[in-house]
């Protein structure tokens, strides 16, 4: 048995033979040509071509992977069209006197390096798009179209990468899993790919080869693992693993659509908890009622810079966009405690937890905090974004937040930028001093949020990274539920509504207790909204 390690992008368990995608390799030939003006028309007459088949792909996608998807081969077609890629290619043709093919094929590489040279990486994984328009391209001029990749059964599809057009026209009845050696989590494939719930491991490098073409292979996509010729106790325990996930499937299912209501009629909405753009295709499979918590702060954490105000809008756009109209609550920075990013240069703490963390980074550096509002702002004119402060502790605070909030939208009038005028505005709580003076809090906002994986740290005074005080932390301590308890009281009493957004609103054990305390909303996991919904339909 031989075991291989890549990255996870989609979990699942997939049993079956390895078949190497294969195609045909498009050969480029500088060759001299005396009349540079019909080359160039040979050229345009392959990008109508290519642009007819890209929206053919468009049309398949839309059916398969829907609008949201669908849109990287309208994103394609754009890139045909664009006017810097059509000069250069162009140009090469006029001033070199050479053939479409020689100029396309260069033209792609200048363009693929200087996306692969830049240091974030949504913007690295598009030169995987610039390749794949381009070869769509030369493709028109080969006298043999390449074929379609055939299957005659069910398979683990194995490759280099894949390209998202390659990607599309899998048929999805007989593909397992992909696999391959190269790969980004923030190319179109991936997010295909967990759109299509195709379980895929990727960036296993070289020692995924095509001599295991036709083996026996388990890939485990939660572990990001791939077994060759797996023995006997590794096939029982799989199949296993597999029979746990049907048995989810099922229930997402028969889940999907019903209302989170009890047996007395008692209603709860179920949001998901997200990371970053990728994790929405999950959030919406399990029927989420909205986003309860976007962690922006992933935005900093991938990045080795600050990220700028475009980079982010275009982040909180996409899922605004993707949710279509329902609510998307984005937490601000909460960078600090157990999430250090090198950049911010902050100083060493001995107690990092109680520190300059979250929202007491963005007060202290106001113009950080004013880039990443600005981009909210701007992503509410597309959906229904409403945004959370983290680490709340005075009035005082959220006073000032607002003060700050005041002067961004003055700058974005002023410079005619649309934005939304209803957004809401929430604060974590997820310290004592926050549930203490909660009242007056609820004043100040439009609704909670409960933290509960920090509320019990600083309630029980343990620090929940250290694990040699694991017997004494008790995330159901009386004190904890009595703190969420006081809080949901003194949101009602102001009229506001109030959630929970930490680990303790997808244990099972406690939601007929949250029912109890007329808690609104509950946001978990992706995976934890249909047995949770499960739940409360049986209360």
């Amino acid at each position: 048995m031989v075991i291989l390690q890549g990255k996870s992008v989609f979990g699942g368990v997939a049993i079956g033979k390895i078949q190497f995608f294969k195609r045909d390799e498009i050969q480029i030939k500088r060759r001299h040509v005396d009349d540079p003006e019909a080359e160039i028309r040979r050229f345009r007459t392959a990008k109508e071509k290519a642009l007819s088949e890209l929206q053919q792909l468009y049309d398949k996608a839309l059916t398969d992977v829907g609008e949201a998807n669908a849109m990287i081969f309208e994103a394609h077609q754009l890139m045909l069209e664009d006017p810097d890629y059509n000069d250069s290619v162009e140009n090469i043709i006029n001033t070199q006197k050479v053939n479409a093919e020689y100029a396309i094929g260069v033209t792609s590489d200048n363009y693929a390096a200087i996306f692969e040279a830049m240091d974030d990486a949504y913007m690295q994984g598009r030169a995987a798009d610039v390749k794949d328009v381009s070869n769509r391209l030369l493709s028109q001029f080969a006298k043999k179209q390449n074929a379609s990749f055939e299957m005659t059964e069910q398979v683990i599809i194995a490759a280099d990468d894949l390209a998202p057009s390659e990607t599309v026209q899998l048929d999805k009845d007989k593909v397992l899993a992909f696999i391959t050696v190269e790969g980004s989590a923030n190319s179109h494939t991936a997010i295909l790919a967990r759109t299509m719930n195709i379980p895929a491991v990727i960036g296993i490098g070289d020692t995924l080869t095509p001599k295991y073409d036709g083996k026996l292979a388990i890939v485990d996509g939660q572990e990001g693992k791939i077994y060759i010729d797996p023995d006997e106790e590794i096939l029982v325990a799989m199949r296993k693993k597999q029979a746990v996930e049907q048995e989810q499937r099922e229930l997402l299912e028969t889940l999907k659509g019903k209302e989170n209501v009890t047996r007395s009629g008692q209603k709860i909405n179920l949001y998901a908890n997200i990371a970053n753009v990728s994790d929405v295709g999950a959030a919406l499979r399990n029927d989420a009622g909205g986003i309860g918590l976007f962690r922006s702060e992933f935005l900093y954490l991938e990045n080795e810079t600050y990220p700028t105000e475009e980079q982010q809008f275009a982040a909180y756009r996409q899922v605004a966009e993707m949710m279509a109209g329902k609510r998307v609550i984005i937490r601000t920075l909460d960078i600090g405690a157990d999430k250090q990013v090198g950049y911010f240069n902050l100083e060493k703490e001995d107690n990092p937890a109680m520190g300059l963390r979250a929202i007491r980074i963005c007060l202290t550096r106001p113009e950080l905090f004013k880039t990443q509002l600005r981009a909210i702002f701007r992503a509410s004119a597309y959906g229904q974004i409403a945004i959370m402060f983290p680490m709340i502790i005075s009035v005082s605070e959220v006073r000032r937040i607002k003060e700050i909030m005041d002067e961004v939208k003055t700058g974005l009038r002023a410079d005619g930028i649309a934005f939304s005028d209803q957004i809401e505005t929430g604060i974590m709580i997820e310290t004592p001093a926050a549930v203490m003076i909660s009242r007056e809090l609820a004043k100040e906002v439009d609704f909670f949020s409960v933290g509960t994986n920090d509320l019990t740290q600083y309630t029980l005074a343990i620090d929940r990274q250290n694990r040699n005080l694991d017997s004494f932390y008790d995330s159901h301590h009386p004190a904890v539920l009595s703190m969420i308890q006081m809080a949901a009281e003194n949101a009602h009493a102001e009229g506001k509504w109030i959630g929970i957004c930490g680990e303790l609103a997808a244990d099972l054990s406690l939601t007929e207790r949250f029912l109890q305390m007329n808690i609104d909303e509950l946001s978990v996991a992706p995976g934890m909204i249909l047995p949770l919904r499960k739940k409360i339909r049986e209360l």
